[in-house]
């Protein structure tokens, strides 16, 4: 497309020769509004040949049409290809309008009609849009590929991690399981026989807390979490299960379970997996209670709201940060001295593999994990 002033060719030769004659002297005064390091803009000064003279001198070309809108973009294109690592966009978009008002003020200067100055300053306008325009385009496409590698690199990086776990996991498995396996059958009979003997409730409280944590490390290694074994379960029933396993700790760190869940609530699916989740959730709020000084406090309630099995578990333990929130369910992120980031790993595709989802909201007074569950796995709705 031919640039507008060519329709005033009278005035060609009068402003491209009175910019060229001021060139140093603009792009000295341009040097001086731009932001850049003092080092750079010495040398800048020192060497009018340099890209920045080259592209500024390019920018005043296009006034009389001696280069295209597609060299304009190309040059762009350029600029952003050779500078990507190196260049502050905000800061280039910036020194180009810094660019823009010192050739049309030199051109507002200059002794033609007012009519012409105007035809003038919008096809200078023009080339400037054009040429921003596409500096933005280029750079907001490289940096998409570089954030798109990133997390391409990220995630193959879990991949490998997660394989080697899984290998790990094989191993420590066979090596665990099958002797814990004998020492609970033992402990079992030991309370058949000795009901009234102590200890016997935690040792069998500590032993399925191995065997969960054993598990964990199994399911890591999965690609799918969906059980083979789905049974009717009953919510109010297997909360109240979930809080005797977990009676030790619950003494231990002086924690009060509220629950509130209706009787008759019944759903459809693996009950270990979902044990294993609504288990592992509870431990975590009973460890995040330990160092609060007033009542801990945990609730427990389980419902249907919006079509949907909510089950959720609170506790007024201190505040799960908001940089947090996005990287807890992520294996391998946690904020234990001694934790192995999975948990909520794991609980997080159990209950995707029943197409629901596991989300956390936390407030200085209360943090809660709500488990949403489709109610197409709901037996009998309390409600009904």
């Amino acid at each position: 497309m031919e640039p507008i002033l060519v329709k005033h060719a009278e005035y060609i030769t009068f402003i491209e020769d009175s910019l060229t004659r001021d060139d140093a002297k603009l792009f000295e005064e341009w040097l001086n509004s731009i932001k850049m390091n003092e080092e750079n803009k010495e040398e800048a000064l020192e060497r009018m040949d340099d890209s920045r003279y080259i592209m500024f001198n390019q920018l005043i070309d296009t006034i009389s049409g001696k280069i295209s809108e597609t060299a304009i973009r190309e040059m762009a294109r350029k600029i952003v290809s050779e500078r990507m690592n190196r260049i502050n966009i905000g800061d280039v978009l910036y020194n180009i309008n810094q660019g823009r008002r010192v050739i049309t003020n030199s051109i507002m200067r200059m002794d033609v009609p007012v009519t012409t100055l105007q035809v003038v300053i919008n096809d200078v306008n023009r080339q400037f849009d054009i040429f921003s325009h596409e500096l933005v385009s280029a750079y907001s496409y490289l940096a998409n590929k570089v954030i798109d590698e990133k997390t391409s690199f990220i995630n193959e990086n879990h991949k490998d991690k997660l394989a080697l776990l899984g290998q790990i996991s094989s191993s420590f498995v066979h090596e665990f399981r099958n002797p814990l396996t004998a020492v609970m059958g033992f402990n079992k009979i030991l309370k058949k026989e000795y009901p009234d003997m102590k200890y016997l409730d935690i040792m069998d409280y500590e032993l399925n807390q191995l065997n969960f944590r054993i598990t964990q490390f199994l399911h890591t290694s999965k690609a799918e979490f969906n059980e083979d074994l789905v049974v009717e379960i009953s919510i109010g029933q297997l909360i109240d299960e979930i809080k005797q396993l977990s009676y030790a700790s619950l003494i231990d760190t002086n924690v009060k379970v509220e629950i509130d869940v209706a009787a008759d609530l019944k759903i459809k699916a693996s009950r270990n997996g979902l044990k294993q989740v609504i288990l592992n959730l509870l431990v975590n709020s009973i460890d995040a209670l330990k160092n609060v000084p007033s009542e801990r406090i945990v609730n427990v309630k389980a419902g249907v709201k919006n079509n949907q099995l909510l089950i959720c578990l609170s506790n007024n333990g201190p505040m799960i940060e908001k940089e947090y929130i996005d990287s807890i369910f992520e294996p391998f992120f946690t904020t234990k001295e001694l934790g192995t980031g999975i948990g909520l790993y794991v609980c997080r595709k159990i209950i995707e593999s029943y197409d629901g989802y596991l989300v956390c909201t936390s407030e200085p007074e209360w943090t809660t994990f709500c488990i949403h569950l489709p109610d197409s796995i709901i037996i009998k709705d309390p409600l009904d």
